[in-house]
């Protein structure tokens, strides 16, 4: 079995023990599987059977170039929200046509760029957004490949933090303008009108809002159709959650069946942009306790050498991340707060945890990270980014060194 496994007080990675990885370049330290990366990957692409799609893996989740290397070789797309992750995705392998550009503040720099290279879709979140790409286009003297991004007013049910479909919300374009805009785009020279596009949160657990939003861009579509207007896709976005405690989710075959239930009667094709569902349980974070302290409140904490300018998550959204004490049979299970080294009281990995008795220096690893955790880490109080290590075909490997305090100085005056 691929992934992660628990056995005797200790974790594996596709069969390798995490302890010698940890030994042998530090902690903190991030490890992924790349065999469960290919796993998941395919098993949302194989979802669809025959019919028409294309899966663009969404690069905010986790843009470490080794990562990429692998999606690339399966075939995958991707989706990016920058300019940056533009570059990544290029020097990863990935031609300008693999690229789908979204992004709710897309810079003039970044739209020109875009252009130039011609990839296969801007996703376009404002009136304003598309006349500065219809600007670009015309004075590079092309035509912009663009897709429209409505926001249906419809909740996710993510947190608060991650959900994008409501009206409240900064992204997309309300449903109403988007008919309008479209029957315009004869007047922009410099646009091609190709798809339209929805995405109404991140880690979504109930397949409702997915199935409302798709019905949403299905009926804009059918409506441009009668229109005289057509499109070539559908771009239905991502936000599929996993579980992070052990609770039932949809897997990716519940996913793609509902988004299939109602496409597949307007035989057009569609785009996916998975992130979190490919790569988060396909990484670990590694850490050592650094030191375990009794407050007068009876609050037991245990401290890591990571926090939260390693793994965000759980500061930024309250989330949650099994946590489990490697080599440790001592039978004396206490519960404890599992903290930070970061001068902040937000630096909190998990709270009121049961765990077994902890000393100093016992290895720690906190499972569920490979999204949104290397990707958001940060040099907060000068901590240097983590050394990133794949294991593939029975062996590890680093894919990103640890970072020195030279490097962190590198573009200081």
């Amino acid at each position: 079995m691929s992934g992660f496994s628990c056995e005797r007080f200790t974790v594996f990675c596709d069969g390798l023990s995490l302890v010698p990885i940890a030994e042998a370049e530090g902690t903190p330290l991030y490890i992924y599987s790349a065999d469960l990366i290919r796993d998941r990957y395919r098993e949302i692409d194989e979802a669809f059977g025959s019919y028409p799609h294309a899966v663009h893996y969404a690069l905010k989740a986790n843009s470490t170039l080794g990562i990429l290397r692998i999606l690339h070789g399966l075939g995958s797309a991707v989706d990016a929200n920058s300019g940056g992750e533009i570059e990544v995705a290029l020097r990863a392998g990935f031609s300008p046509q693999d690229i789908v550009f979204t992004g709710v503040g897309k810079s003039n720099e970044e739209i020109e760029r875009a252009v130039a290279l011609g990839v296969k879709t801007i996703n376009v979140e404002s009136s304003g957004e598309l006349d500065r790409i219809n600007a670009v286009a015309e004075a590079q003297g092309t035509r912009a490949r663009v897709a429209l991004r409505i926001n249906p007013d419809i909740d996710s049910g993510s947190h608060s933090h991650i959900s994008t479909g409501l009206s409240a919300h900064k992204f997309g374009i309300p449903v109403d303008q988007v008919r309008i805009l479209c029957r315009t785009m004869s007047v922009r020279k410099g646009l091609i009108l190709v798809g339209i596009h929805v995405h109404v949160g991140s880690q979504i657990v109930t397949l409702e809002p997915v199935r409302r939003a798709t019905e949403v861009l299905v009926r804009l579509a059918t409506e441009l159709c009668d229109c005289g207007i057509n499109i070539e896709h559908l771009d239905l976005g991502g936000g599929l959650g996993i579980s992070y405690d052990g609770s039932l989710v949809p897997s990716p075959l519940d996913y793609v069946s509902t988004l299939l239930a109602v496409v597949r009667p307007s035989g057009l094709n569609i785009i996916v942009e998975p992130g979190r569902s490919v790569v988060a349980p396909a990484g670990a974070l590694l850490a050592r306790v650094v030191d375990v302290k009794e407050q007068g409140s009876g609050k037991r904490f245990v401290v890591l050498n990571a926090g939260m300018s390693e793994l965000m998550r759980p500061a930024l959204y309250g989330a949650y991340h099994r946590i489990y004490v490697l080599g440790n049979n001592r039978n004396a299970d206490t519960v404890c707060d599992v903290v930070g080294p970061l001068c902040e009281t937000s630096d909190v990995l998990g709270t009121d945890r049961l765990l077994p008795a902890v000393s100093v220096g016992d290895l720690v690893v906190v499972l569920d990270v490979g999204a949104y955790g290397s990707a958001m880490s940060s040099n907060y109080n000068r901590h240097p980014l983590p050394t990133e290590v794949l294991v593939d075909d029975k062996t590890w490997r680093v894919i990103r060194r640890r970072q020195t305090v030279d490097d962190m100085l590198a573009c200081e005056v």
